[in-house]
């Protein structure tokens, strides 16, 4: 079905495939767990399949983009249902013709650590450039976008010594996004997204968001909002709450609106049949590695508040199998812990007490004693809430052990203010609420944005 594109009157966002053919259920969706335990887990049975924004756009790319220079900013979650790389899908595509690769963290390909700088290289399998978007440059440089010749010799230099024969490639015209995010402010593919969108605004260049689910659904959020413009940064550029239950292709009409000035020419490619009490084994896609330490979907669901381990002198499970699912350190005794969180009885977890010896990251080869996160009901459980009442036990357990990185934590955070009232001694009831007005007022905020209903 060739769906013609619309402008929508409140975002300026041009939509293929309205919302109109979002497919409705017609009975209430329980959801249930991801924690471990089987029984808990078992996702919502989908009547139908969700249709990603990429499947869409393969079936019937839009008529203007239709022969113009496209550069993909993409990973290896930019795959079809069926598990084809949207990457060759494209390059055979006889209406599209794809020039460039755009690698976020972690890379093309996925196979990059946390951190881990990775350069610009020529990719053998598409022949395809791949400028890297986490080395020498976050936000795209000019001659990445429209004097790319000269900037592929000039890497090609650089690294080789040498310049080989190849095509020659001088711009782009439009600039695709096919990446699945996992929900959290803190992960960099939001803020790549982000600065993508702005360069292509500075340079005249189409921005086209290929949409993929939220994979902790699309109604809960969690956290504070980060306060903008003190604490921006590429781990959170914009004032979203921690867990911001929206999309990409929805964060990418709320940041055009909000902060892009000029803004970009963007077009946003819904899916079909994602509603937004979905979480991500509810859809029917298949979950594919979105980085080297979110492995599954309970990795996402516990990171929202795990990740604030990275900002302390615990680990978050780094350098094991059960990264962000696992927490301890080596001052740590393990049962003590599980002991003192099961007694405080949080709602939808459960901790097993756990030892572990990180292979890389903090304590390595060094045996911590701490907890493994159980959730045993995800719609009660709260990662954020979780979190903080992990970091007051530690502090009431271990005094003067649990030490904050505050520059970093807060830098995370979005804020200085939730280090401040755990410092202080406060209830982690009492923080975690204090979070809500904020919560409530983003709800309003992001209404115009939300794409699915």
């Amino acid at each position: 079905m060739n769906i013609p594109c619309r402008r929508s009157k409140k975002t300026g966002i041009r939509l293929r495939g309205s919302t109109a053919f979002v497919i409705l259920c017609g009975c209430l969706i329980g959801l249930t767990s991801c924690g471990s335990d089987a029984d808990t887990q078992r996702p919502i049975e989908p009547t139908n399949r969700v249709r990603i924004g990429l499947e869409i756009f393969l079936e019937s790319p839009p008529v203007w983009i239709k022969g113009k220079r496209i550069g993909l900013l993409t990973n290896p979650t930019g795959l079809t249902s069926d598990l084809r790389s949207g990457i060759r899908l494209m390059m055979d595509h006889s209406d599209l013709d794809l020039k460039v690769l755009y690698g976020p963290e972690h890379g093309v390909r996925g196979n990059a650590q946390a951190g881990e700088f990775i350069p610009y290289f020529m990719d053998e399998v598409y022949q395809l450039p791949v400028f890297s978007l986490y080395g020498q440059f976050q936000k795209p440089d000019p001659g990445m976008l429209n004097d790319i010749d000269s900037t592929m010799r000039s890497f090609d230099t650089q690294t080789t010594g040498k310049i080989p024969e190849r095509e020659m490639v001088q711009d782009i015209e439009v600039m695709i996004f096919d990446i699945q995010d996992v929900g959290t402010r803190i992960y960099t593919y939001i803020a790549t997204m982000a600065y993508c969108m702005q360069a292509c605004a500075e340079e005249g260049i189409a921005f086209v968001v290929l949409d993929r689910p939220n994979p902790l659904n699309g109604v809960d959020m969690e956290g504070p909002l980060l306060e903008y413009p003190e604490f921006s940064s590429f781990v959170g550029l914009y004032p979203i709450p921690v867990r911001h239950g929206m999309t990409a292709g929805e964060l990418a009409g709320y940041f055009n609106d909000q902060f892009l000035d000029p803004k970009v020419d963007l077009h946003v490619i819904p899916m079909q049949g994602w509603q937004r009490e979905m979480w991500f084994d509810d859809t029917g896609l298949p979950w594919i590695i979105p980085s080297p330490n979110m492995p599954t979907l309970a990795t996402a669901a516990v990171y929202p508040g795990q990740v604030f381990l990275e900002g302390t002198n615990a680990s978050e499970g780094r350098g094991t199998t059960k990264p962000f699912e696992l927490m301890g350190a080596p001052w740590i005794n393990g049962n003590l812990l599980s002991r003192n969180m099961n007694a405080q009885n949080l709602p939808g977890v459960f901790f097993r007490e756990a030892w572990f010896t990180p292979t890389f990251s903090k304590f390595r080869g060094e045996l911590c004693g701490g907890v493994e996160i159980h959730v045993t009901d995800r719609t009660r459980f709260r990662s954020f809430d979780v979190m903080l009442t992990i970091l007051a036990t530690l502090r009431r357990l271990y005094p003067g052990k649990l030490t904050f990185h505050s520059e970093y934590f807060d830098l995370i955070m979005g804020t200085s203010r939730i280090r401040k009232a755990l410092e202080d001694g406060k209830d982690p009831d009492e923080i975690a609420a204090s979070c809500q007005d904020d919560l409530d007022a983003f709800s309003i905020r992001r209404e115009p944005y939300l794409l699915y209903r």
